[in-house]
């Protein structure tokens, strides 16, 4: 709580309340409970899948399509960018917007090594017949899948407008307060690709 003094007549201070930190506060309980509609959204599609996700259509399965290996360097891509995202919140705690700046870059550049990866991927899965119309496996896959990368395309973009914002004004209080929205919501991508390389990949693999 930010206060500020005034004088009495008497010339004692008496503090009060400027309301600053209510923006703030709204703000971020509004993103929490967006993030929480969004934990909906991909539970419901994560329960779409673990119903579907054995319907093969006499098509392959995971175990004929996945490459553990590709998935496991395209996860270690976002796990790093979420450090570098941690990294870019210790600068702007210090006030060092330059440090920010750096990590953000990083932290993109991570980010479309992921999307790459991914889009990669499904390139190579529609190459080969699998597309999401060969079975109902294949269409809560792609579904679920491109629905995370969605995210993190929006994710991308939201970092770079918010690169521009921090680079033209500082690390104001509006910018630190994007900047923890941004945070939650890219280490919340962060935990639902964890759910995904788990209970798709993993477990998709297993006969």
């Amino acid at each position: 709580m930010q206060t500020s003094p005034t004088l009495t007549a008497g010339g004692a201070p008496v503090f009060y309340d400027n309301g600053d930190h209510h923006p703030q506060q709204g703000t971020l309980l509004g993103f929490w409970l967006y993030l929480m509609s969004d934990c909906l959204i991909f539970a419901v599609l994560f329960a779409v899948y673990a119903v579907l996700g054995r319907s093969y259509a006499a098509g392959p399965s995971g175990a004929d399509l996945f490459d553990l290996q590709l998935v496991a360097v395209n996860t270690a891509m976002l796990l790093f960018s979420s450090i570098t995202y941690g990294m870019a919140m210790i600068a702007m705690q210090h006030g060092r917007k330059q440090g920010v700046l750096t990590w953000l870059a990083i932290t993109g550049l991570f980010g479309l090594a992921f999307l790459g990866l991914e889009i990669y991927e499904f390139a190579h899965l529609i190459q080969q017949g699998a597309t999401p119309q060969r079975s109902a496996f294949l269409s809560a896959f792609f579904t679920l899948v491109g629905t995370h990368g969605l995210h993190v395309t929006f994710g991308i973009i939201w970092l770079v407008v918010l690169m521009v914002q921090v680079n033209k004004l500082g690390l104001t209080v509006e910018n630190k307060r994007r900047l923890m929205c941004l945070s939650m919501f890219w280490h919340f991508l962060d935990v639902v690709w964890i759910g995904v390389f788990t209970f798709v990949y993993l477990m998709g693999v297993l006969p």
